[in-house]
């Protein structure tokens, strides 16, 4: 439900007999009310609380506060600033005040739900600012439909505790230059070089390249020896490239025709189909076989293929381990959402004979 202001208008009484019922065992209420009810304790401190006639109405702005932060965690991915091209489109219900029955009085008030986003007891515009930075510029998460509070509490102090704004190292910002550059410079040269060839280029979503570089970089540290890389033809060639490291001499080869000898078994097939295998060596000196598999025109055929390939792997090869080897499966939107085939494959992922770890 995207309005959740009746909140606003709950019961004092009702919430006082939650309160009691979290004082006897937090257990006995939901979730988010006993994070509410322990940010309210840490703000009232270890002194006896004093009943005055402003207290409920305060009691009530409490909620709406963490109405408002829920909010903007269920929905705020729809009003991030991602296209450079247009203004976002507007949604209803908006992220105002007014949404969440506060207003601009209320700005430099105090609110304990500051502890829910790890500020503890904070005015109401720096909890705003918090969630407008976590939520709402160029990064946008839709995670609020997972069922596992445990991933749900692992996404949020991850993203607000660093306001969903990693903190690069110097090398590690050259290095995420240096793909990106590497991207760009790739796709420039066969614009130009084979002018109105088909090449299918990654020109506008080069980050593909940083963004897989650092997946392997951090998958190796983490103990992963193997990746099984599937993806239709849009910006397969900046990947053989730029990630597989085949060699540009092979690559143009193709381009000229000199690729495959028609008798071969890829015979005959386009450039931008065809798939790879190489061992690489990551910058912390870790050794991982990446493959990256063939695919047809038909985008998301290779799926399921993938997940075989992986599954039968961590059977045969890795003794039953799932984090040893990782599937990536590169979607473009229009596809993932428009054939059939992505949806079995998702519907087998919970499987037992079929599931890989995640992919």
């Amino acid at each position: 439900m995207d309005n959740l202001s009746y909140i606003s208008n709950a019961n004092s009484a009702y919430i006082d007999s939650l309160y009691q019922s979290y004082k006897q065992d937090p257990n006995l209420v939901d979730f988010g009310w006993q994070k509410f009810f322990e940010g309210f304790d840490f703000g009232r401190g270890s002194e006896a609380a004093v009943v005055s006639a402003e207290a409920p109405d305060h009691f009530l702005k409490e909620i709406k506060v963490l109405n408002m932060i829920n909010g903007y965690r269920q929905r705020g991915h729809l009003f991030t600033k991602t296209n450079p091209v247009r203004e976002r489109r507007s949604y209803y219900p908006g992220k105002e005040l007014e949404t969440f029955g506060l207003q601009e009085s209320d700005l430099n008030t105090v609110f304990s739900a500051g502890v829910e986003v790890g500020l503890g007891p904070a005015k109401l515009k720096d909890i705003i600012d918090l969630i407008e930075q976590t939520y709402c510029q160029s990064i946008g998460v839709e995670y609020k439909y997972l069922r596992n509070p445990e991933k749900l509490m692992w996404f949020e102090k991850r993203m607000e505790s660093e306001r969903n704004t990693p903190n690069f190292s110097i090398e590690t910002k050259k290095r995420i230059l240096g793909k990106l550059n590497e991207a760009v410079v790739f796709e420039n040269f066969l614009g130009t070089k084979f002018l109105g060839q088909k090449r299918f280029s990654l020109e506008g979503a080069e980050s593909v390249i940083p963004a897989l570089d650092s997946v392997i970089e951090k998958g190796a540290e983490l103990g992963i020896e193997e990746f099984v890389i599937g993806m239709a033809h849009r910006g397969r060639l900046n990947v053989l490239a730029n990630i597989m490291y085949k060699t540009y001499k092979n690559i143009f080869s193709e381009f000229e025709g000199k690729g495959f000898d028609v008798n071969t078994p890829f015979g005959g097939d386009v450039k931008y189909h065809l798939g790879y295998s190489t061992d690489v060596e990551t910058v912390s000196g870790k050794k991982v076989h990446l493959s990256l598999c063939p695919n047809p025109s038909h985008l998301e055929a290779v799926d399921p293929l993938v997940e075989g390939m992986v599954r039968s792997k961590i059977d045969f090869k890795y003794e039953g381990d799932y984090k040893r080897i990782a599937p990536i499966l590169i979607h473009g939107d229009a596809s993932l959402a428009g054939q059939g085939i992505t949806y079995e494959v998702l519907q087998m992922a919970k499987l037992e004979g079929y599931r890989t770890g995640g992919s």
